[in-house]
């Protein structure tokens, strides 16, 4: 019996005009896709808004954090920082998701250099915060927070306007991100006094946070999520993919009856291969005959999944007066120091270019470029972890490389908040004397507190301007 197919109304259908052809398809399939794509829409806004309503019966803290001076703590510190600050990490049910609008909170780690002088910030929910302090006094306990007014509101609400400009980029992952970039470790030689065999590469960053000018500011954030370990199997099944070693597939009763279906096509396919005179066999890899990259890759990706990790993100922006703004500086400067966490076998960091970078070209240049700007000043003035390109994986090393305070055996930067150092009783046979106040700069302000400190700073440094928020 022979079984004939009817194509005639396929025939039919690319014989009309196209714009007939088009109705055709639009009343028959195409309505699905649209109605597909308004329904997702109509899902994220009712997640944005209902976690907008949730959001905002929460309040956040910015702290401003002071290491004593000489510091000699290695990023390994602010490694074990991260580890406890993975504990703010929660699950999310159903109901908490789609009913009451919860979501997983942020952090975000900053370095900002206000028309020269740099301070390292910490901003968090509120109800986070002792574990955020914990995490800086456990390994610095020495250091000194303070709870500050948000810097970003000394500025108008919206810019770029008639006197500010912007200047900003998110900085991604160039390479699938379980690739991980270069990280401190790298940066120890084993040349030189002990204390100074580690090359911190923060020190590039802070003589460009130190070079800034009155009207400059340089704003530096790194946003934090904590998640969960769903992450490993995707880093587990890229080493597989280097091995040659098959996907494992989902158990359940379709996936068992196609890898049924699967392993009898072998065999059969096995059979015939031999009958004809060969076997395809593919063969599993071992670690020997992998190729030097290979080998580096499988594993470097081990050793990243071996660390706990976050969803994170980078954000800079650069807000400057017009009549003093130097965007070549800035933008060669940061980008020069990110160029030093590039793996180039592996993975390395690389401004946004596609969609958050400062730039327009072709159509309607000066209205995009100017939406450019408001979006990535409201989503740093915001936190924002949506905003943007979406999160990338780090784990807490390339974290604490990125975010650290700088090891003064390599950094000599002169205009960095720090604490006075460790406070103690004198003894009781001493004659008193008038204390000596640490010269500090009062524009570092603390929000409850505002005691009048000395303002004397070296002679060859520039006195920072007077109306400036931290401690």
């Amino acid at each position: 019996m022979d079984i004939v197919i009817d194509i005639s109304p396929l025939e039919n259908f690319f014989r009309l005009p196209a714009g007939e052809m088009f109705w055709v398809f639009f009343v028959n399939v195409g309505w699905l896709i649209l109605a597909f794509v308004f329904l997702h829409g109509v899902r994220e806004l009712y997640l944005f808004y209902i976690r907008n309503k949730w959001a905002e019966t929460h309040k956040s803290v910015l702290l401003a954090i002071d290491i004593p001076k000489g510091n000699e703590q290695t990023p390994k510190a602010v490694e074990n920082m991260f580890t406890y600050l993975s504990g703010a990490h929660g699950s999310i049910n159903f109901f908490e998701k789609w009913f009451e609008g919860k979501f997983q909170k942020s952090f975000s780690y900053e370095i900002v250099s206000l028309e020269g002088y740099t301070q390292f910030l910490i901003w968090s929910p509120a109800e986070y915060r002792n574990l955020v302090e914990s995490s800086v006094y456990s390994q610095y306990p020495d250091a000194e927070i303070s709870e500050v007014d948000d810097y970003t509101k000394l500025l108008p609400s919206s810019l770029p306007d008639e006197e500010y400009d912007i200047w900003g980029t998110e900085f991604v992952q160039k390479a699938d991100w379980f690739l991980p970039i270069k990280t401190y470790p790298e940066f120890e030689s084993k040349v030189g006094p002990l204390e100074s065999q580690f090359k911190d590469p923060m020190a590039s960053l802070m003589d460009l946070c130190a070079s800034l000018r009155e009207g400059e500011q340089l704003w530096i954030q790194h946003i934090v999520i904590p998640i969960g370990f769903d992450w490993v199997k995707t880093a587990e099944e890229a080493i597989d993919a280097i091995l040659g070693r098959k996907k494992k597939a989902k158990e359940g009763l379709f996936y068992k009856f196609l890898v049924w279906l699967g392993d009898v096509s072998e065999g059969i396919y096995a059979i015939w291969s031999e009958v004809e005179g060969g076997s395809q066999e593919e063969k599993q890899k071992t670690m020997v005959e992998l190729t030097p990259q290979e080998a580096k890759r499988a594993d470097s990706i081990q050793i990243k999944s071996s660390k706990l990790s976050f969803e994170a993100k980078i954000r800079v922006v650069y807000v400057s007066k017009r009549d003093v703004m130097n965007r070549a500086k800035v933008a060669s400067g940061l980008v020069g120091y990110m160029k030093q966490f590039a793996a180039l076998d592996l993975n390395n960091l690389k401004p946004d270019i596609s969609m958050t970078f400062t730039k327009a070209q072709y159509f309607f240049q000066t209205r995009r470029l100017e939406a450019k700007k408001k979006n990535i000043f409201s989503a740093y003035v915001g936190r924002s972890d949506g905003q943007g390109r979406n999160p990338g994986i780090y784990n807490i090393e390339e974290l604490a490389t990125l975010w650290h305070f700088p090891v003064e055996a390599s950094v000599k930067a002169a205009m960095i908040q720090k604490a006075p150092g460790r406070k103690a009783d004198a003894p009781s046979s001493l004659p008193l004397e008038q204390p000596v106040v640490e010269p500090l700069p009062d524009i570092f302000r603390n929000i409850e507190t505002a005691p009048d400190l000395n303002k004397n700073l070296e002679p060859e440094v520039a006195s920072p301007p007077d109306n400036l928020p931290f401690v």
